[in-house]
């Protein structure tokens, strides 16, 4: 049978051309995707700085949730450093050679007028000289630095300053600016990081007790598996971890971790959804295809062919279509996953030194997928020709529609009710941008549901449109009436397409503008300061708070330090492993530059170890905690902190918050500094004014430039809409691959119809009058379509806006949707147009003649 099959394939290339796209496609889609989620698994990242050290010894990131059930390990989000102490306990570890402690902190060079940073493709970091040669970095000219107030630069570095070995360079190092000598230039390898090395007294000064990393060197004659085991052993009861190998890359590159989670996440939700349309769409391209081969089907029942002949005959030609590709999408699909992970890193949601990787798994479980959808569906489409009596077969394949058969509708009744279950989980039980996890598989139950049940909607809807189709002059509209009547179960395959792209662009690309104009609105809720002062060094010193808050103008002016943290005894109930977010502010403006309203204590109190805990946290610590009580905190870089309660607040917009002295937050942070000044302007001084005295007074700190409220909300935005370009991108690539069927499905349901225009043309129909019938028939389509992809949309928003801001009402400008309606109608007439006047190019009586 499957030789038949293979020497008639010339009578319906359309058919198979069609299914292999949409297979092909959807393998590389799901290839793409399954590299990601293996990047992220893997999460990768070959050392760089400390590549020649065997032995790397570095503060344990990882951290253990208190909270009730199974354990959560977490990775802390800043840095942990080493205590000074173990360096000398690891020197003293038998095997030890030598130990070289590293140390990392953000400069910025400045230029010759010492008005700001330079622009540089890359900041370059601050390093000690003693750790040049771990990357290495050797010297190209001049010397290394011997004495306090000398450096070294990386040629690319120089190049950017134009300095010289004798020259000076000004630096901007912790908020503070001095002016160095250069002794010499360095060159490393092309994929090193841009440095400044620094002597040893002055790594001392600027960063003192700050060890990140220990590079370490055995002797000679130990191995490196021995060594990191008898250094485990001396570190045990210490926070350190020892990494060998590929795991030295994660000691240096702390984000790695986290970043992998991220991409999990992104692969897991979009490669869920893919899944999902590849299925529902390759499954429907393929049942169109045989079920344009009835009559082929039944004539071979007819002259003897067995059902299990008849299946094999069809369930080859799919296994044939989806092993070709997945053949041919093999060597492709890593390009694909390459290509979607540069857009990822290049819009900074993972660090770029996380390597892509990608075996042959994502390959063979896409293949399986198109295998299984192949195979299912074939089984599902000759069905009803492999178990008919012989005799009714013709006749069958002669009628246009059929009855929906049980199975249909089951399985219809199953998508439906998963959809309203997950309709009622996003409405009542998520609340926040959370909800968006259940949004989108709800949004593809819907379509599925609704398109398994469109051979009942459509003469439902053509009843809707029947009194404006008989309007219409000429015979057009009655015409295109009774064919979608009579020809019901293609018109809802045409439909179908035109749903999907209608309701997954609308409903997807409205996930994403909800969720953006919900965090502008937080955002600019809680925002109470009037000019924010920032910086392009790195930070803002502490010590410009005072100078900001004496400028003419200003009533209030707080430190914004930001991080992450837990609760740990009393602990937290329902704790989650993303943790508290923690603000660090300044006593005297947290008040008037933060929107909290204070319920017990004051925010004038945060001094030295205290808190103020919003009112639902400190319901939930411990039973509950007050003014006076002390709650131990585990920091973002690991550190134990009891602080004492002085206030309680409640906050109207946003998520709870945690506040914090500023100094104390900011010592256990990465970067050491508060990133911005939040400036509260005094009664009867404007906003403008405000800005313009804040400027003439910081004009003489380099970097530090001072923004307004609106121009402060415009930069907020902008960076949602940086972080959600990535969540565009996947959206536009399921979409892409909608439209791409849509365009398929419309030119095989014209190609089947040449016989039927063949035969009208020569019963006395002309070409135009014809073109008018496909016409209006394309205006149900894409009315049908339409209608029921906004009915997908609703049905995903409106419960997803409830949860995200109490409002059905889905957030964005309504021109994307008049864009998705319009080009979705648009394509819809286009495609049938061209495809109906390609199906009567031939003469009829060609067409009556050839095969059927």
């Amino acid at each position: 049978m499957l030789r038949l099959a293979l020497r008639t394939l010339r009578f319906r290339k359309g058919g198979l051309a069609a299914s292999f796209a949409a297979l092909f496609l959807g393998v590389l889609i799901v290839t793409a995707c399954g590299g990601l989620m293996e990047t992220g698994i893997r999460a990768d990242a070959p050392p760089r700085r400390l590549a020649g050290a065997p032995v790397v010894v570095t503060g344990d990131q990882s951290y253990r949730v208190p909270k009730s059930g199974d354990a959560e390990h977490v990775t802390l989000p800043e840095r942990v450093r080493l205590a000074p102490e173990l360096v000398d306990a690891v020197r003293a570890v038998p095997g030890v050679g030598r130990a070289v402690p590293d140390v990392s902190f953000p400069v910025a060079v400045l230029g010759p007028d010492g008005r700001g940073p330079l622009p540089m493709p890359e900041r370059p970091a601050g390093h000690g000289w003693s750790s040049a040669s771990l990357a290495p970095y050797t010297l190209t000219a001049g010397r290394e630095p011997g004495s306090h107030g000398e450096v070294v630069l990386d040629v690319r570095t120089a190049a950017a300053v134009g300095a010289r070995p004798g020259g000076t360079v000004d630096l901007a190092v912790r908020g503070t600016v001095e002016r160095f000598s250069v002794a010499g230039l360095a060159a490393g390898r092309p994929e090193l990081p841009a440095g400044v090395f620094f002597s040893d007294p002055d790594v001392r000064r600027i960063a003192p007790r700050q060890i990140d990393a220990l590079a370490v060197f055995p002797v000679p004659g130990t191995g490196t598996g021995e060594l990191a085991g008898r250094i485990s052993a001396a570190l045990a009861g210490h926070d350190a971890t020892v990494a060998t190998g590929g795991d030295r890359g994660h000691a240096e590159f702390t984000d790695v971790r986290p970043a992998g989670e991220v991409l999990i996440v992104l692969a897991a939700v979009f490669g869920g959804l893919a899944i999902m349309v590849v299925v529902f769409v390759a499954a429907s391209t393929l049942g169109l295809s045989v079920q344009q081969r009835q009559r082929e089907t039944a004539l071979l029942r007819i002259i003897g062919a067995t059902p299990g002949q008849l299946r094999r005959m069809v369930l080859g030609e799919a296994v044939v279509a989806a092993a070709a590709a997945a053949a041919l999408a093999r060597p492709l699909g890593p390009r694909a996953g390459r290509a979607l992970f540069g857009q990822i890193t290049g819009h900074d949601v993972v660090p770029a030194e996380i390597a892509f990787r990608q075996g042959w798994i994502p390959p063979a479980a896409a293949a399986g997928v198109a295998l299984l959808t192949a195979v299912v569906a074939a089984l599902v489409a000759v069905h009803g020709a492999a178990t008919a009596r012989p005799a009714r077969t013709l006749v069958q394949a002669s009628l246009l529609d059929r009855r929906l058969g049980p199975l249909r509708i089951g399985a219809a009744l199953v998508c439906l009710c998963g959809a309203f279950a997950l309709m009622l989980v996003t409405a009542i039980v998520l609340s926040g941008p959370v909800a968006a996890s259940t949004a989108g598989p709800s949004a593809m139950l819907w379509a599925a549901g609704l398109a398994l049940l469109a051979p009942l909607i459509v003469p439902v809807v053509a009843a809707a449109l029947r009194p404006a189709l008989r309007a219409l002059p000429g015979n057009a509209g009655y015409l295109a009436l009774l064919n979608v009547r009579a020809r019901r179960d293609r018109t809802a395959a045409a439909l179908t397409p035109v749903m999907l792209a209608t309701g997954l662009a609308t409903g997807l690309i409205y996930l994403q503008t909800s969720q953006a104009a919900d965090a502008r609105h937080v955002f600019a809720g809680s925002l109470r300061a009037d000019a924010v002062v920032t910086s392009s060094t790195g930070g803002v010193p502490l010590g410009l708070v005072d100078t900001v808050r004496a400028t003419p103008g200003v009533a209030a002016a707080s430190a914004l330090v930001t991080s992450t943290g837990f609760v740990e005894t009393p602990r937290l109930a329902g704790q989650s492993e993303d943790g508290l977010e923690l603000r660090g502010v300044s006593p005297e403006g947290a008040g008037a530059t933060t929107a909290v309203t204070v319920t017990a204590g004051a925010l004038t109190d945060l001094r030295d170890d205290t808190v103020a805990l919003d009112v639902r946290h400190a319901r939930r610590i411990g039973g509950g905690v007050g003014v006076g009580d002390t709650v131990t905190f585990r920091l973002g870089d690991g550190a134990k902190a009891g602080l004492r309660v002085v206030a309680l607040f409640t906050t109207r917009t946003g998520p709870a918050t945690v506040l914090m002295p500023a100094p104390l937050l900011a010592r256990h942070t990465t970067a050491g500094m508060p990133a911005e000044i939040l400036v509260r302007a005094a009664p009867g001084a404007g906003r403008g004014r405000l800005a313009a005295a804040l400027s003439a007074r910081v004009s003489d700190r380099p970097g530090v430039r001072v923004a307004g409220r609106d121009e402060a909300v415009a930069a907020q935005a902008e960076q949602e809409r940086t972080g959600a370009s990535v969540n565009y991108l996947f959206v536009a690539v399921i979409i892409g691959y909608t439209v791409i069927t849509l365009v398929n499905t419309l030119i095989i349901a014209a190609a089947e119809r040449r016989r039927e225009f063949a035969l009208q043309r020569i019963v006395g129909a002309d070409r135009d009058r014809l073109l008018r019938m496909i016409t209006v028939e394309g205006l149900i389509v894409a009315f049908s379509g339409v209608l029921l992809g906004c009915a997908v949309a609703a049905l995903t928003l409106v419960p997803f806006g409830i949860a995200l801001n109490g409002s059905p009402v889905p957030g964005g400008p309504p021109w994307i949707f008049l864009t998705v309606v319009g080009s979705a109608s648009a394509l819809t007439l286009v495609v049938t147009l061209l495809s109906g006047r390609a199906a009567m190019r031939p003469h009829p009586a060609e067409v009556m003649a050839s095969p059927a």
